[in-house]
């Protein structure tokens, strides 16, 4: 770990919201200098390094390219791994007023399809080299039938003089070459995952995001000097789209983009070569980072901010007394920009998600069955504009009075930590009695930390609901669970009903479990 001071972080300052995106890079680039290295990138096995000068160059150049091809006010599906191809085609599109909308490859065609109906999407912005190299040929020879693709390389290739210009003309004379857009208005969107249904898009204006970045950087400290952020989270991802790529760039925070969190060996050797100072993941990524890690390789990190998933005590244990480091974990929803709230430096409460960000307002509501705590509905600048769903595409659903429904159930103590007790949806009714599968997942986990457990509720004819578990832990067992819970203090209801031995827990390209596969599999084995 990292000895180097703990900064202390900025004020919250509502002025900085109020302006579209691409305004805020420009803004940044004079606040730290156009001449600042901001993103390093993998390329063909080297390390590429963007200032801010390439980046709004690139995104003037490129801007201007496909402003030919779309409408003002029009929302682009880009496909594209984290880097700074992601980045820049996100601003490309910002910088003359389309509206980014992230696509995750790893969703399937059906999933991919509908989340394009919800947006009205027509086009979709992606590389050749890519689409090869992740083996997507099949997903996008189907989604050419009801969009047009349009590749960087080819995009590149017929640069007109216009476009070049754009290029040259627009980091100086911006004013020239495009007009703000209202930071009210849509700045990217961005899709549930679909396991619950066909996916909805989630509609998040230019002041959602900028909100969400001043209110991270109100909660946590960070170094213009010394900090440096590694992510290897997928942009289509909320957390990694806002905190780990918009965030740095704001805040003048080099950023080093690596495509794929699945890869830990060569994550652990670029933190170690790039001397990253902070690190986003998620409990079952940086798990992963800490098994392969040697001595030394995460030595530099000292900040790792964990979210999407529930920190195992185990993870928190193993990275803890592997390299010194504390995790941070936080908690949010795509629909708040992401991030709700997070524990902090000075103020870090293990089990819990930590307290509200800034300017965010809470209420609790009761849940039958439940006496501890509430179902978590939240208001704030960040809350999302609203969802669009594939049933009645282009129509924006807002929140009720700009309350947000996050379906959750939390318990917050006197000090405001919030503690994350389940999804309404992820608790069983047994015997009239309402149990947390998360719960369950703890105690097998608890067992066999290296592996992953997902626990789901099925129908029960004596007691309503009976909870099954799944683990790819051969030595996963009814037995030991159940005395494990005797020696532990979990009531014996807690145990599952049945433990199935499987090859593979499914999980989304997110990181998180896929409950609507594991629900499938269960009802399978179950019925066999």
């Amino acid at each position: 770990m990292t000895t180097l001071p703990i900064p202390a972080p900025l004020p919250y300052r509502p002025a900085r919201t109020r302006t579209d995106l691409f305004a805020a890079l420009m803004r940044a680039a004079g606040e730290f200098g156009r001449n600042k290295t901001i993103i390093y990138d993998m390329v063909d096995g080297e390390e590429r390094l963007l200032s801010y000068k390439d980046v709004i160059r690139g995104a003037f150049g490129l801007g201007s390219a496909l402003a030919s091809k779309t409408k003002s006010g029009e929302s682009v599906g880009i496909m594209l791994p984290t880097g700074a191809g992601a980045v820049i085609g996100f601003y490309a599109l910002s910088a003359y007023n389309r509206v980014p909308a992230m696509l995750n490859f790893t969703a399937g065609s059906r999933n991919l399809k509908a989340a394009m109906r919800a947006a009205e999407m027509t086009k979709i912005v992606t590389a050749r080299k890519f689409i090869e190299i992740a083996g997507l040929e099949a997903l996008v020879k189907d989604l050419s039938r009801v969009a047009e693709i349009i590749y960087l390389e080819d995009v590149r290739e017929n640069l007109s003089l216009k476009d070049k210009l754009a290029a040259v003309i627009g980091p100086l004379a911006p004013g020239l070459i495009r007009r703000k857009a209202r930071y009210k208005s849509p700045g990217v969107v961005l899709f549930t995952s679909g396991t619950e249904g066909e996916p909805k898009g989630v509609v998040l204006s230019h002041e959602n995001v900028m909100a969400n970045v001043e209110q991270v950087r109100a909660h946590i400290g960070l170094d213009v000097n010394t900090d440096k952020l590694f992510n290897p989270l997928p942009t289509f991802h909320c957390f990694g789209l806002t905190v780990g790529a918009i965030l740095p760039l704001i805040a003048g925070i080099p950023v080093i983009f690596h495509p794929s969190p699945l890869q830990p060996r060569e994550i652990v050797k670029r933190i170690r070569e790039t001397g990253s100072t902070i690190l986003l993941a998620t409990d079952t990524f940086i798990s992963q980072y800490a098994r392969v890690g040697a001595d030394g390789d995460m030595s530099s990190i000292r900040l790792a901010v964990c979210g999407a998933e529930r920190v195992k005590d185990e993870t928190r244990a193993l990275v803890r007394r592997k390299f010194e480091i504390e995790i941070l974990e936080g908690y949010g929803a795509t629909e708040a920009s992401p991030v709700v709230a997070a524990n902090q430096w000075e103020r870090n409460k293990p089990g819990t998600v930590g307290v509200l960000m800034a300017d965010m307002e809470h209420r609790l509501l009761p849940v039958d069955g439940i006496p501890e705590g509430g179902r978590l509905h939240i208001k704030g600048p960040n809350i999302m504009m609203g969802y669009l769903r594939p049933s009645a595409p282009g129509v924006l659903e807002a929140p009720d009075d700009g309350w947000h429904d996050t379906g959750d159930v939390v318990a917050i103590d006197d000090e405001g930590f919030i503690r994350i007790m389940g999804r309404v949806k992820r608790f069983a009714k047994i015997g009239g009695e309402m149990v947390s599968l998360a719960v369950v997942e703890n105690c097998a986990s608890a067992i066999w930390p290296d592996n992953l457990h997902a626990a789901v509720a099925m129908p029960d004819p004596r007691k309503g609901e009976q909870i099954i578990l799944l683990s790819d832990s051969p030595d996963c067992n009814r037995e030991e669970i159940l005395a494990w819970a005797q020696s532990h203090g979990v009531p014996e209801i807690s145990v599952p009903r049945r433990v199935y031995h499987v090859d593979e827990i499914p999980v989304l390209g997110t990181g998180k479990i896929d409950y609507g596969t594991v629900q499938k599999k269960a009802v399978d084995l179950a019925e066999a």
